[in-house]
């Protein structure tokens, strides 16, 4: 995006000082948030939440310093969203990895003011770009409030006369302070699949300590849970509402190393955890019906 386009939606939605829009890493607009309850940032491109740091916190979300900043390509880090699919598409292993509209430039509609945060709201919809890959008629609207909690909606639309199903995923990096410090609770006694060892069914039993590379989609989640973080002596807790899966991840060693827009080491200072809705869990709407996922993180006393 040109140095003109950021001024004119700068110009049309921007608040002075607060929340402007200006030129992010790479060139790319991002709402920049300084706000009472708390500081961070969005791009239009991919929608992507790359920034929350409530007032006298430590940032949350963790980007990768090698992440890439360009059109085309996924910012790596932050709150990427996966939509229509989730991993690989099914039937198509040249569709991009967790769909289209984490590298699509999203329409900004609002950002307004929130109690003592603030509320950006940004578009994206089918169109003949969108239909190479996926057939459905949609619209997407994305809100996110950063205020001393950071709050996710994510809401579907079909707009066509067929139903249509699909897979989302918030794909959210946390900070940790060291990763065999961190511990996940509120996931016991549910049944995942554990992507490391060929989907094999089995069932979670005590908090979830990382000690190996993790991916896992927990499911029939719809509870609290909460990240305990002795490096960072923090807890987070994560809420979420008309989300059904839960999908937990980190590369530990020989996958980060193989990750070019990840560091080596830094699969030691960070974890996904992801309110989702994927594989059998996967959500059909009728044309004309709705959906919204949704996910308020916040920080608590260690």
């Amino acid at each position: 995006m040109d140095v003109a386009a950021v001024t004119e939606l700068n110009r049309r939605f921007g608040i002075p000082d607060i929340a402007p829009v200006i030129e992010g890493n790479g060139g790319l607009a991002k709402v920049a948030i300084a706000a009472r309850d708390a500081a961070g940032e969005i791009y239009l491109h991919g929608g992507h939440v790359t920034g929350w740091q409530p007032r006298g916190r430590e940032e949350v979300l963790f980007v990768s310093s090698q992440s890439r900043w360009e059109s085309g390509r996924a910012i790596r880090g932050g709150v990427p969203i996966c939509f229509p699919w989730f991993g690989g598409k099914a039937d198509d292993p040249k569709a991009p990895a967790h769909g289209f509209v984490r590298t699509t430039a999203w329409t900004l509609d609002s950002i307004v003011p929130a109690g003592n945060g603030v509320t950006v709201s940004m578009t994206t919809e089918s169109d003949a770009n969108t239909k190479k890959w996926w057939p459905a008629d949609f619209r997407l609207v994305y809100r996110a409030t950063f205020g001393s909690e950071l709050v996710l909606e994510l809401e579907l639309t079909n707009t066509g006369a067929s139903p249509l199903r699909f897979e989302e995923a918030l794909h959210a990096y946390f900070r940790v302070g060291q990763i065999e410090q961190a511990r996940v609770n509120g996931l016991s006694t549910f049944d995942y699949v554990d992507k490391t060892d060929a989907n094999r069914p089995k069932r979670q039993q005590g908090p979830v300590v990382i000690g190996s590379e993790t991916d896992r989609v927990y499911l029939g989640t719809t509870v609290p849970i909460e990240l305990e973080d002795g490096g960072l002596r923090r807890r987070l807790r994560i809420a979420k509402e008309n989300s059904r899966t839960t999908v937990v991840w980190n590369p530990w060693i020989e996958k980060a190393k193989a990750l070019s827009d990840f560091g080596d080491d830094e699969w030691k200072t960070m974890i996904c955890i992801e309110a989702s809705n994927v594989a059998d869990f996967a959500v059909t709407l009728k044309p004309g019906e709705r959906h919204k996922m949704k996910t308020i993180t916040r920080v608590v006393d260690f």
